[in-house]
């Protein structure tokens, strides 16, 4: 085994004992139909889980479960899972390579700058500050892996915080507060741009 080529979720699960990845592949197979068999969606509204952080993914198993975060789709899905099986499942979805899109040319430079740049005329931090440069997410802060989600996704979630709509952690209100100043062509540029971000 080359540890080299390990990427540091992985190392993390294998030699910490963080989870366990067949277990959690076995508890995913009801996942596969909406998330993918490898955790990257097929379907630009759902999101893929592929190489998310373990802190991120178990929170928002856990608030799903708990009914905090509603998702109507996951209704009852996870009832009777302990603690271990929601860990297993995570771990299983850390250790996937998610896939990454590819941007709109159009709206590159607009994604680029709010991205990397964030907006001082409307008081938009950079994303790479919660997010890292790559998209890459910050998992000790549970801050989500972006890179390659979903367009879709994206732009469905970022207009969701704007509205108050995904209001569930101190994470969603700091999403909030951001969110309401992006209009719609911010929001498509940001969604475009990270879909191909790597």
């Amino acid at each position: 085994m080359n540890l080299r080529k390990l990427t540091i979720p992985l190392f993390a699960i294998l030699f910490l004992g963080i989870g366990n990845i067949q277990s959690g592949k076995e508890k995913s197979e009801t996942c596969v139909a909406c998330h993918g068999e490898d955790g990257n969606s097929v379907v630009g509204l759902w999101p893929s889980l592929a190489g998310q952080n373990i802190n991120y993914m178990k929170k928002q198993l856990n608030l799903i479960q708990s009914g905090e975060r509603s998702i109507p789709e996951m209704n009852g899905l996870l009832d009777g899972y302990t603690d271990q099986d929601v860990e297993d499942i995570a771990a299983f979805y850390a250790s996937k390579k998610n896939k990454i899109g590819q941007a709109s040319a159009d709206l590159v430079e607009q994604g680029f700058k709010l991205y990397y740049a964030g907006s001082l005329e409307k008081g938009l931090p950079a994303c790479t500050a919660c997010h890292s440069p790559r998209g890459r997410g910050n998992s000790p802060a549970g801050f989500p892996l972006l890179s390659g989600q979903k367009t879709e996704y994206i732009a469905k979630t970022l207009k969701d915080y704007r509205l108050r709509n995904r209001q569930y952690s101190e994470q969603s209100e700091i999403m909030v507060s951001i969110a309401y100043k992006l209009d719609d062509r911010e929001i498509d540029a940001l969604a475009s741009f990270i879909n191909g971000l790597y």
